[in-house]
């Protein structure tokens, strides 16, 4: 799980109560702590620097980009959505990941999430790697059970 803040927690709680191992990466050493509380693996990592991520994907099924609600300025949103992104699914090809979710709804701009989705979608289509994309509102009621959701589509897709 790559973003998330506290509602990354959150989902990380029900994820395992459901049985998943999660891994959830955090740019915030002070963070460890309460993800590890949670149940579940923290690395710390910056998904600015895609490099300190190559570790977050070992034997990984799902990878989570979930930054939808991302802050910084625009062109350091514009990055991470999308030649971060590109280059986080260029690399995933070499590993375990079988499935992608791409948070499409959040804070960030419309344009900036519409040419994220559309970086995952030609960069999963490339890589022959099923893709989710969940437009639930990351402050709604709804956010955590459709991720879980796309989740579970994923990993009932055939070839999974």
């Amino acid at each position: 799980m790559v973003g998330g803040g506290c509602r990354g927690l959150s989902l990380a709680t029900a994820l395992i109560a459901g049985g998943h191992a999660v891994r959830a990466v955090t740019r915030d050493p002070a963070r460890r702590a309460a993800i590890e509380a949670a149940g579940a693996e923290c690395v710390i990592a910056d998904p600015d620097r895609i490099g300190t991520l190559r570790y977050a994907l070992d034997n990984v099924t799902v990878l989570l980009w979930l930054l939808g609600t991302a802050s910084g300025t625009d062109e350091q949103l514009r990055a991470l959505h999308g030649t971060r992104l590109e280059f986080m699914l260029e690399r995933t090809i070499d590993t375990t990941v079988r499935g992608v979710v791409y948070e499409a709804a959040g804070t960030v701009g419309d344009d900036v999430l519409a040419a994220g989705e559309a970086v995952a979608r030609r960069m999963c289509e490339r890589n022959e790697i099923p893709l989710a994309i969940v437009r639930a509102d990351p402050a709604g009621s709804h956010w955590s059970a459709d991720i879980q959701s796309a989740i579970d589509h994923l990993l009932a897709s055939p070839g999974l």
